[in-house]
């Protein structure tokens, strides 16, 4: 098989391969136990209807979701020998962004020293690393990017109203990540499915906070920074379209169902997950589940549980593998994924390992470095537009930076 290319030219077809997987999450575990102290549910009741056990929860302003993608992001890149300066991307999927404006994805790229890489958020809530693994794919694919770093990250703990029973005993914080990186041999992510319902958007929503509920004395009195979610129409949703995006992903790759070795889903409610293999017909040991010690960590959740699973053993050269969830939008992903052989490692010498290592340490020394320069230079040349010496001397030492730089 050739893919045409330009003029008359053909080259093989260029695969995503995931070459490098972590988790992270906080220290801090919060039980059942605990929570039935301050609402009024039980460790019982929890178990029965969730699944969950106990979840993580960051503690402190140290633990965001910045810190945990980059610590997951860090992880990963060593698992595949890869050095932060050989990505072309970062992608982060993430509902509790650092910050509105700039990107979580920007503050990874920069907390892990990847000077050539480009990065940005993506949002589509519990979906959203299906849907980072999608455009992390195409850029590989496509020739634009060789080594893509694709993050969930989550710190649901800070949107959480702590008094409603009905959703904090459902959610904890976390990051997983994986390296995507381009191969010759047929493996990887063969096939995707994205899928969006827009008219769901209110079932599982942040009221507040964006341009529409601006952040006020009023939204915030009102509680309308905390997830609010229906239940009953979110649970009928996801048994509907797990199973229909996890039949037609398998399809799309030319697989049948009974050849997939491992479903990787998002992990929100094990009667979710019990719904979606009746419906397809297949045994609950086909699905890898680990909410019971994690809850939902939303964009986290599938690739904390990849992580784990491919740790564990669960997952080996030539197992085909699916992932599928649904999130907030409302939307579904979905994703076929056939195992590879690990592809040659490029630090995985101890010499090789100890570069990556310090490389990571010199990230933060090289971050306020650029920062104190900025500041410096600004202090010392005065602000742009003056019309005097200084202003006049700035401008032609900037415009030779730009140069420099192009």
């Amino acid at each position: 098989m050739t893919v045409a290319n330009g003029a008359g030219t053909s080259h093989p077809p260029r695969y995503a391969q995931i070459t490098g997987w972590a988790s992270c999450v906080p220290e801090k575990v919060l039980t059942n136990e605990a929570l039935a102290r301050a609402v009024d549910t039980t460790d019982d009741w929890i178990v029965s209807h969730t699944g969950i056990k106990e979840r993580h929860v960051v503690a402190g302003e140290r633990e965001t979701t910045a810190v945990l993608a980059a610590r997951a992001g860090r992880d990963a890149l060593l698992k595949a020998g890869l050095r932060a300066s050989q990505l072309d991307l970062i992608i982060v999927a993430t509902a509790t962004p650092e910050y509105v404006f700039p990107s979580t994805a920007s503050l990874v790229q920069d907390a892990l020293g990847a000077a050539s890489a480009g990065a940005f958020d993506l949002s589509a809530g519990c979906s959203g690393f299906i849907y980072a693994l999608t455009m992390g794919t195409a850029a590989v694919r496509s020739g634009t990017a060789e080594h893509v770093l694709l993050i969930g990250a989550e710190t649901l703990s800070r949107i959480t109203d702590w008094t409603d029973r009905n959703t904090c005993v459902l959610f904890g914080d976390g990051a997983g990540a994986v390296v995507v990186s381009a191969s010759d041999a047929r493996c990887g992510v063969l096939a995707t499915e994205l899928g969006s319902d827009g008219s769901g958007g209110d079932l599982l929503i942040l009221p507040a906070g964006g341009s529409r509920q601006p952040a006020s004395l009023e939204t915030v009195s009102n509680g309308g920074h905390f997830i609010k979610m229906n239940g009953r129409e979110v649970y009928r949703f996801a048994t509907t379209v797990m199973p229909r995006a996890a039949q037609n992903v398998t399809r799309k790759a030319g697989w049948e169902l009974e050849e997939v070795s491992l479903f990787v889903p998002h992990q929100a409610n094990t009667r979710i997950i019990e719904s979606a293999a009746k419906r397809l017909s297949l045994p609950m040991d086909k699905f890898f589940v680990n909410l019971d010690r994690y809850g939902n960590t939303s964009a986290a959740s599938i690739p904390i549980a990849l992580a784990e699973a491919v740790t564990a053993g669960r997952v080996h050269e030539g197992d085909k593998v699916v992932l599928v969830g649904f999130g907030a939008g409302l939307t579904w992903a979905a994703a076929a994924v056939e195992w590879g052989a690990p592809p040659p490692p490029t630090t995985k010498t101890w010499f090789g390992r100890l570069l990556a290592r310090l490389g990571f340490v010199f990230a933060g020394l090289r971050s306020w470095m650029i920062r104190s320069e900025r500041h410096a230079y600004n202090w010392v040349m005065g602000p742009v537009g003056k019309d005097n010496w200084r202003g006049r001397l700035r401008k032609r030492i900037d415009a030779w930076r730009h140069n420099l730089r192009h």
